[in-house]
């Protein structure tokens, strides 16, 4: 019961717009468990299918750091669907045994942002720009122990030999979306986040690419985490994220996919 207030409490924040009872959270609904990165395009996903699947399916995201989410199943939150935006968290929760079917989703890359109404010069042209940038500032990032946004941009910048220069200097957030949120409030000068997550927001610019060699490649793994007979609603909906259709969606909002 504790974790179903949290879960319905996590609903309340940050579901999307798809309406649904709390019965249905309870027991009917598809909850998709996604990484917040995802945010914008999984609910453009949901829309586009219940729209053609009106009343016949109810369909809510869950949105938060992967490694929270993770963990929330772990202690047997009702999810769903899983969009990880890393191997290694679906690879721990196919240990515990829940995942019925795995799928390699999307793939994503880091960029450097900054506020659009900030003038920059000279250009960002290596990580080692970074620091002089910052001035007095911080660099807006994700937690770099477990979300996986953190855990890339802190590969590259130990990769690239800033690592020991920046990080003091850095903001550390709940998850991507937050490290965005910094960077176009001006509440950080810099972030390093999604290029995803910058095509997102009209507040922010890409400033840098990050050097893709530097970290390990950006996976977004999808799980099915219930059997299709126990709930065929959930497969369909993870057919359809698989299909050419559902790709097409992701690919709209700046995804890699297959």
């Amino acid at each position: 019961m504790r974790c179903l207030a949290l879960i319905l409490v996590t609903l309340a924040c940050t579901a999307s717009p798809v309406g649904t009872s709390a019965t249905a959270i309870a027991g009917q609904a598809v909850l998709v468990f996604a990484a917040a990165s995802t945010r914008d395009a999984m609910d453009a996903a949901i829309q586009a299918y219940t729209d053609v699947n009106i009343s016949k399916i109810d369909i809510r995201g869950v949105y938060a750091a992967t490694s929270a989410l993770s963990r929330q199943i772990i202690d047997g939150a009702p999810a769903s669907i899983f969009l990880s935006a890393n191997q290694a968290w679906a690879d721990q929760l196919e240990k515990t045994g829940l995942l019925w079917d795995r799928r390699k989703f999307l793939g994503n890359s880091l960029v450097l942002i900054a506020p659009k109404s900030t003038l920059r010069s000279p250009p960002i042209t290596s990580a080692a720009d970074i620091i002089p940038a910052l001035s007095v500032g911080r660099l807006a990032i994700s937690e770099t122990q477990g979300v996986p946004a953190g855990i890339y941009a802190r590969q590259a910048l130990e990769t690239l030999r800033v690592w020991p220069n920046l990080k003091n200097r850095l903001a550390q957030t709940a998850n991507v979306r937050a490290a965005l949120l910094l960077v176009e409030r001006g509440e950080a000068p810099l972030g390093l986040v999604y290029r995803t997550d910058a095509l997102a927001s009209p507040e922010v610019v890409e400033i840098w690419a990050v050097p893709t060699s530097a970290h390990a490649p950006i996976v977004y793994p999808l799980a099915l985490l219930t059997t299709p007979t126990n709930n065929p609603k959930a497969a369909e909906f993870f057919a359809f994220l698989t299909s050419p259709a559902g790709q097409k969606i992701f690919a709209a909002h700046g995804f890699e996919t297959d």
